[in-house]
């Protein structure tokens, strides 16, 4: 694998400004595989709207080399009823131009260090079968499969399977609720980003 060292200065939290950059990413997504369920890529509005109302309550990072951005992560809620608010889900893209360079480990390791400190204690991730480079990374940062949605998901004329991974941040919380990302303390947001290093 070839990898590069990520500087803090690379890893940042999006910003509205971002949006077409990381919608550019997502789009071959959208277009050429079933990694995403989409069969359109969305507005420009519409991933702004939805932008939006995560980045309020949860990371949202990029990642850019050379001031071009290469790779995005973000948690969103796992299920709505509040009973659940400790539970969230993941994604991470990366520009096809640069998978194999570590953005995504980069993207995970300080997004899950955010959600832990937010005090989030289980997190999912949905993967649309086969994808053995999305298995690997899920897997080497502890998420375990535990279950499979068979024939979900119909996109270029085929049934496509979802597995589903859990990954335990922490056993249990103290708090009443998950602090929203809007108000975790700059240090605690500093040290999360350095720890991806």
């Amino acid at each position: 694998m070839s990898m590069r060292k990520i500087r803090m200065q690379d890893l940042r939290f999006a910003k509205p400004k971002d949006c077409q950059a990381m919608l550019d990413i997502y789009a071959p997504y959208v277009c050429d595989t079933a990694i995403s369920f989409e069969e359109e890529i969305p507005a420009l509005e519409s991933f702004q709207e939805k932008f939006s109302k995560i980045s309020f309550l949860y990371p949202w990072l990029v990642l850019e080399r050379n001031g071009q951005t290469i790779g995005y992560a973000y948690a969103c809620a796992h299920r709505e009823r509040s009973a659940y608010r400790f539970s969230c889900e993941t994604s991470v893209y990366v520009d096809q131009n640069h998978h194999g360079q570590g953005i995504g480990s980069s993207l995970y390791q300080a997004l899950f260090a955010l959600l832990q400190a937010q005090g989030y204690c289980q997190v999912f991730a949905g993967v649309t079968q086969p994808n053995p480079a999305s298995h690997e990374i899920h897997r080497s940062f502890g998420f375990v499969p535990i279950g499979t949605y068979q024939n979900i998901g119909y996109k270029f004329e085929a049934w496509h399977d979802v597995r589903w991974y859990q990954k335990e941040l922490s056993v249990h919380s103290v708090m009443s609720s998950p602090i929203p990302i809007s108000k975790l303390d700059q240090k605690i947001i500093d040290q999360c980003l350095l720890g991806h290093m």
